[in-house]
């Protein structure tokens, strides 16, 4: 690994003292409470400004290299006092993050497509330390076919590895969702890495506008960085040790109630955000149109601005059809997702990853939304699945057209028709 030259405020010092530049606090100030358009990769960075992160951790691969490339000039610029590494893959940028967040330090690192999965060891690690590294991740397909555009098989592969793991549908929610992600992860009663995770060039590519707000309101929202078993040879602790086989349950389990005990937090976090920045966000799912809804479409990322423009379209035709945005997908929201489905009677997933061999043969997310709505009280929806938006294709409205006509079915025939359906290639 080497590390990049930076400004002169950089440095040890710099993460000792962990305070923003005068530079750093003239620029937000220049730009605070103004409505700026950027893109997603724009908006991770600027929240990575905001968060006056101390480590940065790089590797290139599209399409979140831009994120790295924002966060390369802010240094340059000395508007950000923060080390800036660039690894040599994404297994050494992620132990790098590692190991300086684990010093106390506040680490920023992120990945797309196979660069994600290239450090898949570091995962299970980072949790397992209780060491809330922050990453930033713009989806792309895996290889084969290795398509710019996005699919979320790249995340979701690390999805039972102890991250706090969510979906962005814009640019301003990359912004707010990164600070929120930082607010709950850091929190002592938390303690777990951060994954918030927008679509690749349908939204890390595709400008919106993202209100900033001032470096106070942040600073406040958002206190620094403090491990309480930072590594600190005044105060010796063991950090990955081998242990014996009867200690790993004991750790396991509370990795497993450190995941749990994030429900609530994430529900105090999201309020306080909205309470300080006047957006309000859903804690784990976000309604739409589905009070009196028959149908309804569970989904996650970008492709749910187009789905809710399709659920209009298809209101104003008499189908009462509603649309439930999944805003976490580690912690599951289970019991948020019964309350969002009650009274539905069939349900459809948007599967924009892969589950090869699974239970419904098609992707990862129907089987955890099955298994949440099989303990609901009273009737259950029925559920199916659609493999849509793989490889980077757009969803346009008229498979969403498509979607709702198979749901309708399921309901006047009292079942559904397969487990999964793939878009495009059937009737």
């Amino acid at each position: 690994m080497t590390t990049v030259t930076t400004s002169p405020a950089s440095g040890p010092a710099a993460l000792e003292r962990g305070v923003r530049t005068p530079d750093g606090e003239k620029f937000i100030d220049g730009i605070a409470g103004t409505s700026v358009r950027m893109n997603g990769c724009s908006a991770a960075a600027y929240a990575a400004l905001y968060a006056n992160v101390d480590v940065i951790t790089a590797y290139p691969i599209r399409p979140y290299t831009a994120i790295m490339m924002n966060l390369a000039q802010f240094i340059a610029d000395g508007v950000l006092d923060a080390e800036y590494v660039t690894a040599d893959g994404e297994h050494a940028q992620l132990s790098a993050a590692f190991g300086a967040a684990s010093c106390g330090a506040r680490a920023f690192t992120g990945s797309s497509g196979v660069g994600v999965t290239y450090a898949y060891e570091m995962y299970s690690i980072i949790s397992g330390a209780r060491i809330p590294v922050h990453m930033s991740i713009a989806d792309r397909t895996l290889d084969p076919p290795g398509d710019f555009g996005s699919e979320h098989t790249d995340a979701l592969c690390t999805r039972d590895m102890g991250w706090l793991l969510g979906w962005a549908a814009t640019p301003q929610e990359v912004f707010d969702k990164s600070l929120i992600a930082l607010a709950i992860g850091e929190d002592p009663r938390v303690l777990l890495p951060q994954m918030v995770v927008q679509d690749g060039y349908f939204v890390s590519h595709i400008a919106g506008k993202v209100d900033l707000p001032s470096a106070a309101a942040v600073d406040a929202y958002l206190p620094p960085y403090q491990l309480p078993f930072a590594l600190d040879p005044r105060r010796p602790v063991s950090h990955g040790p081998q242990i014996h086989p009867e200690q790993g349950p004991p750790l396991q389990l509370e990795r497993a109630r450190a995941m749990e005990d994030a429900i609530p937090v994430i529900r105090e976090k999201t309020d306080e955000f909205g309470a300080a920045f006047g957006r309000h966000y859903s804690h784990f799912v976000e309604e739409f149109m589905l009070d009196d809804a028959e149908i309804a479409i569970v989904i996650s990322g970008g492709h749910s601005v187009t789905c809710r423009a399709a659920i209009m379209r298809l209101r104003e035709q008499g189908i009462k059809v509603g649309m439930a945005r999944l805003m976490w997908v580690r912690p599951f929201p289970s019991e948020d997702l019964r309350k969002a489905l009650r009274g539905v009677k069939a349900v459809g997933v948007v599967e924009t990853n892969l589950g090869l061999g699974g239970p419904s043969y098609g992707g990862i997310l129907a089987p955890d939304v099955t298994t949440a709505l099989y303990h609901m009280e009273g009737t259950r929806p029925l559920v199916t699945s659609f493999m849509a938006g793989l490889g980077g294709e757009t969803v346009p409205v008229a498979e969403f057209d498509w979607m709702a006509g198979k749901l309708a079915a399921a309901v006047r025939n009292g079942r559904v028709e397969k487990a999964a359906h793939w878009v495009g290639f059937e009737d």
